[in-house]
């Protein structure tokens, strides 16, 4: 658990400072790009994942719940990495015309086909990265975080300076592939076979048919919204969308790596030792919506502030799709760990079936919702998510043994300080000049909403408060402001 905890730590600091940086690429981008530009390389980036599923085959997850890892097994899952990436990168590059065509956008084709490549040096580093995540060695991973970061965003700005449009985000993610790879050369560990060997290819085959079920299906619920929207609407709504996702997503863009980081495998060993998964599911989401509900509620409120003053006026449209994706993703949030909880119990195609009514409900919401407009597609999401939770609060009842209704007590305090946030962050909103420009307003509503977060969390007595002292003691200590315990 120390190992965990310390690990957590380093991988939030390197990955949230590789996140910011990201996120002052995008807003740079946002200023440099159109909409369409954008939604063309969003469209063409949700088909090329769902090759990412069937490129990786489950073997990630294989490698981080798998108990005992032979030279043999690692040979066999080498070899079944390079034989699924390598056929998908032959198939999107073939297919690249044809989706062009169906799409009628024939700027589509090159951006395919130079993210189909990098499947050709993905597995060079995969195997490696899946290992040091089994082995919480974050250290390293940080360093391949700071390679990757770096190279995706020095080449993707400069690239969009020159006037590359979609195509510098497609070069940029082929360089960033390519320098994880080399860095992940230098990392490799000492005992990890060089040649691969299918020897063992049934035993990772059959994990990775469940994994890839729902895998599959998470990839491709991820994907219809753009691909949705695209063929209904433009790119330029698909970029507009893409935007409020994005905005959405401030939160979990930053902590996503961090809250996820070791996830699988620490279940895995919870569930090996023959322990209940119920403690620390609890806990884990309690976290979770701790942060993650106040700072979804405050974008739904603070919107509009927010987009004008990151992406610029000409994002506007994006703003009333906000309010929507924020309820979707703070329900989704309950159920964040329930994916990861199966897989590390080895049953990941539970996850199949509600991932496949949230791929149905999307699809006949937002055929039947949507009128041209972008806040009505939004909404059409928003009601595909609700009506799939239960399914998923079921699944989290029979299978991981923490029934919905003693979850619900348990976030009853992440509710309180959301709701208690967001009424702050409402009020200031109103009490602020509207001539103020917007990131002045936001910047002055900072302090006051972090006082009154912080202060909820010690009137709640919400888990989070302890993790919180934890972080700031060795700062506390530094600036002399707390005693070391001897």
């Amino acid at each position: 658990m120390a190992d965990l905890r310390r690990s957590l730590v380093i991988n939030f600091f390197s990955t949230s400072g590789a996140a910011v940086l990201q996120f002052v690429v995008s807003i740079i981008l946002a200023r440099i790009l159109s909409p369409s530009e954008i939604g063309i390389y969003s469209m063409t980036a949700v088909v090329v994942n769902l090759g990412h599923v069937f490129r990786d085959f489950g073997v990630t997850n294989y490698i981080q719940r798998e108990k005992e890892l032979t030279p043999d097994k690692l040979r066999s899952v080498t070899g079944v990495v390079f034989t699924t990436s390598w056929i998908i990168a032959i198939v999107l590059l073939l297919a690249s015309g044809w989706i062009g065509e169906w799409f009628r956008e024939p700027k589509l084709v090159p951006v395919m086909r130079v993210l189909a490549v990098g499947f050709f040096f993905i597995p060079f580093g995969s195997i490696t990265n899946s290992l040091l995540a089994r082995n919480f060695e974050a250290k390293k991973e940080a360093v391949l975080w700071a390679i990757g970061t770096g190279s995706f965003c020095i080449s993707c700005i400069t690239l969009a300076k020159l006037g590359f449009g979609s195509m510098a985000l497609a070069y940029a993610n082929l360089i960033n592939i390519i320098a994880c790879g080399i860095g992940c050369a230098f990392m490799r560990p000492k005992d990890l076979p060089w040649l691969p060997s299918f020897k063992h290819w049934r035993e990772v085959a059959h994990f990775g048919v469940g994994s890839l079920l729902s895998s599959c299906a998470g990839s491709l619920n991820n994907a219809v919204p753009d691909l949705l929207l695209g063929k209904l609407g433009s790119p330029r709504l698909v970029g507009l969308l893409s935007r409020a996702n994005s905005t959405v997503a401030i939160f979990t863009y930053i902590a996503g790596s961090t809250v996820n980081y070791g996830a699988v495998a620490y279940l895995a060993q919870t569930y090996h030792r023959g322990e209940s998964l119920a403690p620390t599911l609890s806990r884990a989401t309690a976290l979770l919506t701790g942060v993650g509900w106040a700072a979804l509620l405050l974008t739904a409120i603070l919107g509009h502030d927010i987009v004008l003053a990151l992406y610029g006026p000409s994002w506007l449209e994006a703003v009333p799709a906000i309010p929507a994706l924020s309820l979707a993703a703070a329900v989704t949030m309950m159920y964040h760990y329930v994916p990861m909880a199966v897989t590390a119990i080895g049953r990941p195609y539970l996850s199949t079936v509600p991932i496949m009514i949230s791929v149905l409900t999307r699809i006949g919401f937002g055929v039947l919702l949507f009128n041209g407009s972008l806040v009505h597609f939004a909404w059409a999401l928003c009601l595909a998510t609700i009506v799939t939770a239960p399914v998923v609060g079921l699944q989290q009842t029979r299978h991981l043994g923490y029934p919905t209704g003693v979850m619900l007590r348990a976030l009853a305090p992440s509710a309180l300080v959301a709701l208690g946030t967001g009424a702050t962050g409402y009020l200031l909103q109103l009490a602020l000049p509207s001539s103020l420009p917007a990131l002045a307003r936001l910047l002055i509503m900072l302090v006051p909403l972090a006082a009154v977060w912080y202060l909820l969390l010690r009137v709640t007595r919400h888990v989070l408060l302890e993790e919180i002292h934890r972080l700031a003691a060795p700062i506390g200590i530094r600036l002399g402001l707390l005693r070391p315990n001897v």
